[in-house]
């Protein structure tokens, strides 16, 4: 089996599994508890808050552990947004993923607010002049993603940032696919709030934090207890933000290298692919992209039924978000990139993980031309 299909999911590292064991088994005592085995889940979430902060250039207090990306991204909206009444207008752009979108709506349908939609370029990138546009003096929240899930498009956060913070709007930023692929720093990038998922770098899935800086209120979606300083309700997952901490930092450890290595595998898959299938256009901004996502669509190739024929071949990819799996609508972000439904419903995304190797790629490029072959062969027949 050939692993294409990283930006859904990750294998987890054994790392992150060993160092979370202590805390499933001997060591699983309440963090919140006052005696020994509640202060020795203590000392560990507070080493995993540690952790994750140093990866991002944050304080610990500044990480707030939550189940996922979904769930991060779902308070940086939401808790922002209605915390920080400078005014009921969020800006998000066209191609963010369906939980800052959906957490938008919520804001629009629930709380009265206004949401503006910036838009992207052909390759997916958000101009700024498309978001001086749209972004307002009573604008209280900017999200845009870092990197996206669907064609790898790397955004200009820190000059989008500049300008929304210039205007006196928070800026959130949805990282989770460029995770141990870029830096993370909230100050080199200029945001308030960056989402991150630990399934995406070797955790565990159900692993996550929203790192929020400090000083900013920030209303919580999950109320209870009152843990996570009051943010996120409910006991920790200690043993879940240990193997995140865990995943991010050696993700960080090897990121230049890792993102060298298999940008030139992505970079192989492409130039195969687009020199021997007729049409075959890659999506998403050719230069500035993740360096493992190459992503397609395939005129006159229906995307599912080229991934049925990948899979019988031995290589698993997807067709886009496995967030929206299961949905028969064209992907918003392929539409919003300027591409007829028709071509994007023909799309089929590769990402490259650490452990893909040079000969799995050319043996999976090799299958990429037969699938499409095939499938425009039973088209045309």
């Amino acid at each position: 089996m050939i692993f294409l299909d990283h930006a859904a999911t990750s294998p987890v590292r054994r790392e992150a599994l060993e160092a979370m064991w202590p805390y499933l088994t001997g060591a699983f005592g309440n963090p919140s508890s006052r005696h020994g085995l509640g202060d020795e889940a203590a000392r560990a979430l507070a080493w995993a808050r540690e952790e994750v902060a140093r990866a991002v250039g944050a304080r610990p207090g500044d990480v707030v552990f939550t189940s996922g990306g979904t769930e991060a991204d779902n308070l940086a909206v939401k808790g922002l947004g209605l915390a920080n009444p400078r005014g009921r207008h969020v800006v998000v752009s066209t191609v963010e993923h369906e939980a800052v979108l959906e957490s938008a709506d919520a804001l629009r349908r629930l709380h009265g607010f206004e949401v503006s939609h910036v838009e992207v370029d052909a390759g997916g990138v958000v101009r700024p002049e498309a978001l001086a546009r749209v972004i307002r003096p009573d604008t209280t929240l900017v999200s845009v993603q870092l990197a996206n899930n669907e064609v790898g498009t790397v955004q200009p956060i820190a000059t989008l940032a500049e300008m929304a913070r210039a205007h006196g709007a928070l800026v959130h930023t949805d990282a989770v696919q460029a995770a141990g692929w870029l830096p993370l720093s909230l100050d080199a990038l200029g945001v308030d709030a960056l989402s991150l998922a630990g399934h995406k770098v070797g955790a565990p899935k159900g692993t996550g934090a929203l790192v929020v800086r400090g000083r900013l209120p920030l209303e919580p979606v999950l109320h209870g207890g009152g843990q996570e300083r009051g943010k996120r309700s409910g006991t920790e997952n200690v043993a879940g933000a240990v193997a995140f901490a865990t995943a991010l930092g050696l993700a960080e450890q090897e990121r230049a290298d890792a993102s060298a290595r298999v940008g030139a595998l992505s970079a192989s898959l492409v130039a195969r692919v687009l020199g021997s299938i007729e049409g075959a256009l890659l999506t998403g901004d050719p230069e500035s992209r993740l360096p493992g996502t190459a992503s397609f669509v395939f005129p006159r190739a229906a995307g599912e039924a080229v991934l049925l024929e990948l899979e019988r071949d031995g290589v698993l990819s997807s067709s886009g978000s496995a967030c929206a799996a299961g949905r028969d609508e064209p992907s918003h972000v392929l539409t919003a990139m300027g591409y007829s439904p028709e071509l994007a419903q023909t799309a089929v995304r590769f990402t490259l993980g650490r452990e893909t190797t040079a000969a799995e790629i050319d043996t999976a490029a090799s299958a990429v031309i037969r699938a499409v072959s095939a499938v425009r062969g039973i088209v045309g027949a």
